[in-house]
């Protein structure tokens, strides 16, 4: 049974890293690059053990491994190959930029999906906490959803595509106003922290 659960794993993480070269349209130029990017720095750090952990993706399957990708030493991109449950609040925190280069901007990513090689998602996967508290600047949830409320305490925080079963709040004004909702669903209030 292990196995089988290792090779499904291995499956949609090949799929996900696959899906991550495909071609778009020309309207999706900068989600495209971003994807090739993705790519290449998994690769890269395949062939490097040493490799700067903040300048490469996390695929993730198990709770520990996720805490480390989402903490102030993890990495930009942090995607999931399953559900994921935790009994503690988590904490999304550190400055990372954009493909991990220090001339782009500050850019997060939470990314709890899978895609083919047409970067259609295959499979939407569910992050459970009691709570998340955003302090990584321009942090993006996509394409999944997350059982919880989430706090934010950074500018810049997106929804896109995905799902929130609970609460969103923000610790002042400028945050709540510098938030995104791209064909995202938050189930409960957003609003200001009280």
């Amino acid at each position: 049974m292990k196995i089988k659960a290792l090779l499904i794993s291995l499956v949609l993480a090949v799929a996900l890293l696959a899906g991550c070269g495909a071609d778009e349209p020309a309207e999706d130029a900068d989600s495209q690059t971003e994807e090739n990017q993705d790519q290449e720095e998994q690769d890269e750090s395949k062939g490097e053990e040493d490799a700067d952990a903040t300048t490469t993706a996390s695929i993730v399957s198990d709770e520990e491994a996720f805490k480390e990708a989402i903490s102030a030493d993890g990495t930009w991109i942090i995607a999931t190959l399953n559900d994921l449950t935790f009994e503690e609040d988590l904490v999304l925190e550190g400055e990372f930029h954009n493909k991990g280069d220090s001339e782009q901007e500050l850019y997060r990513k939470l990314a709890p999906y899978t895609q083919d090689e047409d970067r259609n998602i295959t499979e939407r996967y569910t992050i459970t906490a009691p709570k998340l508290t955003v302090k990584s600047p321009n942090a993006k949830l996509q394409g999944g959803t997350f059982v919880g409320d989430i706090y934010v305490e950074a500018n810049g925080f997106t929804l896109s595509d995905a799902k929130v079963e609970g609460n969103v709040y923000f610790a002042n004004e400028e945050y709540k106003e510098s938030f995104v909702q791209e064909e995202g669903e938050v189930t409960g209030e957003t609003s200001l922290q009280e």
